[in-house]
């Protein structure tokens, strides 16, 4: 029988007693936690950041909006009081300029006076101010234009071009890289701070007797009229031209010296590779027209080489058959042993070798012998002194060895009788050129070359340094001829910096005195290691703000000068002191490389020295107008490539 028991007659059980925790237990914290109702639950990390990203994407969003809107107003505003009628009557002009009188050897118009020459009050008191005339629109001119002073002077400006060049980046303008329209600066934009005028006309003759430049009118029809153009001062910045060395066919060559030059080169490569894209092309007919070659290994003839295959390599390639790459040739013949031999031999190395590596044919220590339309011949001679022709098939040849006389460079050399240099005007330190009227015609750029010849000053140099009169020059009396020649020819410093060993070395009787046959030898053994000044834009640049700057302090202390008896002509020693230049470093683009010569050290690279070159001459433009153009097409280059178009 099974015994059950009713849940109500069980027996209550006492409560269990809590036992008490030992004290380490009691001291550790709980290990689980429970929420409660009344708890939130916690935001998932991913939404708030969501939340984050949303609302900064708002403002960067909103901002933009907000900066579109006010340029967008700030233009409206702009175009609202820029664009709206002009009414300009009764101009004042004088009669002469309307009719001028003629004169002058020709019997031609003489401009004593312009159509804007009174115009205003400010510009009727520049009419009364000296007639400084700028002949050409370069370097040397720009530099002059920019450290003139406002109403020192009444400026007139001579170019056959109404514009100044960048002339270190036209390589680039040739391929493309940049627009033509980022390298020029109108010349009457430069001029007009100083309220000057332009006369779109080339130079032809000089009549220093009467002080009237001659010129030719330039104009669409495209026959000028002669004028003559009465000047106070007469500053000559015609640049130059290529040296020719007598090679017959240079006819058939480009040029690199203006827009146009570098315009036609252009076209002619994109001709080129249409022309050799056609299935009618034959296989020799192709690799002519794919054929480049430059004479010149100087940095405008390695930059432009540099660029050509830029173009090929990285916008052609990609647009044109790709057997018009393979067959693509660039060759560079250098009359020299390296290229860019100016600079310094490890820079030509590493030129050499980066063209190497990009496959471009370096033909050194070669002459060009002749040119014509579809062929290049040079002479190499070989290592067992036998020289051997060449010939290059090719419709493409860039002519960029040296320089030249300009036309009108030539014409005043040849009215002077004491010019006999074969390249330039020859000016003393000061910029004046030597014969001309004291004062008054001044060549500075590729147009002049600075003396560096002191034998001439023979006599005068004795007669200021023999103090006792015997006709021998002492060492005491030698240290002060050295301090008059380095005043005279800044440029003899460096060969006058041992006084004592030049002394005793042409104290040929050891006399302790020099007699003026000593004297002479050692003159011309100086004046034979000094080196001309090269042709460059830095240079030029320089002598520019250098003059600018005297004819604005001249200007300032014409009374002064007046006063002390001295004619504003013969100021320029009292005022200033001879040019001297500093040589800044020498660069040159080698196709995404760059190559930097200091002097003391040199710096070459990839992309990081292509982009301080950039940066360097951007930095030279001539306005920020420039400058910003320069910035936006280095910008489209870089994201869609250059233009093939062809214009």
């Amino acid at each position: 029988m099974l015994r059950t028991t009713s849940p109500a007659l069980r027996p209550l059980r006492a409560p269990h007693k809590a036992l008490p925790l030992p004290a380490h237990s009691r001291r550790l914290p709980s290990a689980r936690s429970y929420a409660t109702a009344a708890d939130p639950p916690p935001a998932p990390k991913l939404s708030r950041r969501w939340r984050t990203t949303a609302r900064y994407t708002f403002y960067l969003i909103g901002s933009s909006v907000v900066g579109l809107g006010v340029l967008t107003g700030a233009i409206f505003l702009h175009d609202a009081f820029t664009y709206h009628g002009r009414h300009i009557d009764g101009v004042p002009v004088e009669p002469r300029a309307l009719h001028p009188e003629r004169g002058g050897p020709k019997n031609l118009p003489v401009l004593s006076r312009l159509l804007s020459d009174v115009e205003d009050d400010e510009k009727r008191e520049l009419v009364q101010k000296p007639h400084l005339v700028i002949v050409g629109g370069g370097w040397g001119a720009v530099g002059v234009l920019d450290k003139l002073a406002p109403g020192d002077y009444h400026v007139t400006i001579v170019s056959p071009e109404t514009y100044t060049t960048f002339t270190p980046l036209l390589p680039s303008a040739a391929v493309g890289t940049v627009s033509v329209r980022s390298l020029v600066e109108p010349l009457r934009k430069i001029a007009a701070r100083l309220k000057g005028h332009l006369i779109n006309a080339r130079a032809i003759d000089l009549v220093m007797s009467e002080r009237l430049l001659e010129v030719e009118t330039i104009v669409p029809s495209g026959k000028g009229e002669r004028m003559y153009i009465p000047y106070d001062k007469l500053v000559i910045a015609v640049g130059s031209t290529s040296s020719t060395h007598g090679v017959p066919g240079l006819e058939h060559c480009f040029q690199l010296k203006t827009i146009s030059d570098a315009q036609a080169i252009r076209k002619r490569i994109i001709d080129n590779f249409e022309a050799a894209s056609l299935p009618t092309t034959t296989p020799e007919e192709r690799r002519k027209l794919l054929s480049f070659v430059v004479c010149g290994g100087g940095p405008t003839g390695v930059e432009t080489a540099a660029e050509i295959y830029d173009l090929c390599q990285e916008d052609l390639v990609n647009y044109f058959p790709k057997i018009c790459r393979k067959e693509v040739n660039i060759h560079l013949i250098q009359s020299r042993e390296h290229i860019l031999n100016t600079y310094s031999e490890a820079i030509s190395r590493y030129a050499e070798d980066k063209f190497m590596h990009d496959d471009i044919d370096l033909v050194t220590s070669a002459r060009v012998q002749s040119v014509a339309p579809d062929k290049v011949t040079y002479s190499k001679r070989t290592a067992d002194g036998k020289t051997e022709t060449h010939e290059i098939p090719t419709n493409f040849v860039l002519w960029s060895t040296g320089i030249a006389m300009n036309p009108f460079t030539r014409r005043v050399a040849d009215l002077l009788p004491n010019q006999v240099h074969k390249k330039a005007i020859e000016v003393d330190a000061h910029l004046r050129v030597k014969g001309a009227p004291l004062g008054e015609v001044y060549a500075l750029g590729d147009a002049s070359t600075i003396e560096t010849s002191v034998v001439p000053y023979l006599l005068e140099l004795v007669d200021e340094a023999d103090k006792n009169k015997d006709g021998k020059i002492d060492f005491e009396e030698w240290e002060i001829m050295v301090a008059r020649i380095k005043k005279r020819i800044p440029m003899a410093e460096e060969q006058l910096l041992k006084v004592r060993e030049l002394f005793d070395l042409y104290d040929s009787d050891s006399d302790n005195t020099l007699t003026l046959n000593e004297l002479a030898v050692l003159l011309q053994e100086i004046g034979n290691k000094i080196t001309a000044l090269p042709a460059t834009a830095q240079v030029a640049s320089q002598q520019g703000k250098y003059l600018g700057k005297k004819l604005s302090t001249l200007a300032e202390r014409r009374k002064v000068l007046e006063a002390n008896g001295l004619r504003p002509e013969e100021g320029d020693e009292a005022v200033s002191g001879p040019f001297r230049y500093l040589h800044l470093g020498s660069l040159a683009y080698i196709g995404n490389a760059a190559v930097f010569d200091l002097g003391r050290f040199s710096f070459m690279g990839g992309l990081a020295a292509m982009y301080a070159w950039r940066s360097v001459y951007w930095s030279e433009q001539v306005s920020m107008r420039t400058r910003a153009l320069l910035m936006i097409d280095w910008i489209i280059r870089g994201v869609w490539g250059r233009d093939l178009s062809r214009l």
